[in-house]
C-alpha cells in the first residue's frame, strides 16, 4: 500500500470518528436542532435544498473564482514592476503589504456602496482580500534570484525583458504558487464576506453567504450547516486546483516536487 493511499484511509477513518462523536454528542446532550443539528439532520437539509444549495454554491464560486483570477493577474503585474524598478519596490511595496492588515468588514461596505450590490462587488472584495499574498510571494520570487545567473544573462546580452521572464519568472514559480495557495483559501473568506453585506443582486438568489444569512433569520440551522461545509468544500476545491497546477508547472524540474513523484 502506498503512503498516500494510507493517508486517505487514515483521514477518511478520522472524519468518520469526529461525525461519530458529533452524532453522540448531540444525542446524548438531547440538544435541540436548532442549536446543534447532528449529522444526520444536515444530510437530510442538503437532500431536500440540493437544488438551491447547488445554485448558491455555484454563484459564490464564479464570485470568488473571479476575484481570484483578478488578484493573481493584477499581482504578478505588480511584483513584475517591481522586480524591475528597486526604487518603486522601496517606495511602494510597504503600502502594497497594508491591504493585508486592513480589516476587510470596514471595506466591503464601501466597495458596495462604489459598485453596486451583485457579482462585481463580490468579486472586488474578493479580489482586495486575495491581492496582497500574491504581491508578497511573487516579489520576493523574483528578487531571490542568484546573482551569477544575472551575470551570466548580463555577459550574453540579454535584455532585462528577457532575464525577466527567462530568468525570474521561471524561478519566482514556487513563491508564486504559495500566494496563490494561501490566496485560494480565503477567497472563500472575501466571496462570503462580500455576499454577508451585499446580499444579492436580485431577491431571493444569492451566493452561500446570503443563504446564510437568510436561513440564519428563518433558525434553519441544519441548512445553514449545509452551507457552511459547501462553502468548506468550495474552499478546499480551489486549493486542490492550484496544487495540482502548482505540481504540473514545477515537477519536471523543481527539487520540491520532484520530492513528491518520488514518494
Amino acid at each position: 500500500m502506498s503512503r498516500r493511499t494510507w493517508v486517505l484511509i487514515n483521514s477518511a477513518v478520522l472524519l468518520l470518528c469526529l461525525l461519530g462523536l458529533w452524532q453522540a454528542v448531540v444525542s446524548l446532550k438531547h440538544l435541540p436542532a436548532y442549536m446543534l443539528p447532528g449529522p444526520t439532520l444536515v444530510a437530510v437539509a442538503i437532500e431536500e435544498r440540493f437544488p438551491s444549495l447547488m445554485k448558491s454554491l455555484l454563484i459564490t464560486a464564479e464570485e470568488a473564482g473571479g476575484g481570484l483570477l483578478a488578484s493573481i493577474i493584477v499581482g504578478m503585474t505588480v511584483a513584475m514592476v517591481f522586480a524591475q524598478w528597486t526604487w518603486l519596490r522601496q517606495l511602494v511595496y510597504p503600502y502594497t503589504i497594508l491591504l493585508q492588515t486592513v480589516p476587510i468588514v470596514a471595506v466591503a461596505p464601501l466597495i458596495i456602496n462604489w459598485v453596486g450590490p451583485g457579482l462585481i462587488a463580490v468579486s472586488t472584495v474578493t479580489f482586495v482580500i486575495c491581492l496582497a499574498p500574491i504581491i508578497a510571494n511573487t516579489t520576493q520570487g523574483l528578487i531571490s534570484v542568484d546573482d551569477n545567473l544575472i551575470h551570466l544573462f548580463v555577459m550574453h546580452k540579454a535584455t532585462p525583458a528577457q532575464i525577466l521572464f527567462k530568468l525570474r519568472l521561471p524561478n519566482s514559480l514556487p513563491n508564486l504558487f504559495t500566494g496563490i495557495r494561501i490566496s485560494a483559501g480565503i477567497s472563500v473568506i472575501g466571496g462570503l464576506t462580500g455576499e454577508l453585506f451585499a446580499g444579492s443582486a436580485q431577491v431571493g438568489e444569492g451566493g452561500l453567504g446570503y443563504a446564510i444569512t437568510y436561513a440564519n433569520n428563518q433558525m434553519e440551522t441544519s441548512y445553514m450547516f449545509a452551507l457552511v461545509l459547501a462553502a468548506t468544500l468550495l474552499g478546499f476545491s480551489f486549493f486542490f486546483i492550484v496544487m495540482f497546477l502548482e505540481w504540473m508547472a514545477l515537477h519536471n524540474w523543481h527539487e520540491s516536487k520532484r520530492a513528491d513523484v518520488g514518494e
